[in-house]
């Protein structure tokens, strides 16, 4: 491939990396279930309820971040063979 031009097969290959802001926002509803979690197995309701709290916290940022907007379509790709996607 020619330094500084796209090949066909990668020009509609997007980035499904997503945002900052989105990874924060899930790894803050991650951190709320694991609290939960633990608060479960450990049969302590003020964790349970510190869990749930952490989770909706990272709920209202992922729809204040609009996470949604992070997913990429990728255009259809023509004329693959089933070998290619292995």
């Amino acid at each position: 491939m020619v330094e500084g031009k796209k090949s066909e097969h990668t020009e509609n290959l997007g980035s499904h990396g997503g945002r900052a802001s989105s990874w924060l926002a899930v790894t803050v509803m991650i951190v709320g279930t694991i609290v939960s979690g633990f608060g479960l197995t450990a049969a302590n309701w003020m964790l349970i309820w510190v869990g749930i709290g952490v989770f909706i916290v990272g709920a209202i940022l992922a729809l204040v971040f609009d996470i949604v907007t992070d997913v990429v379509i990728d255009a259809p790709r023509v004329g693959m063979r089933a070998e290619d996607h292995r």
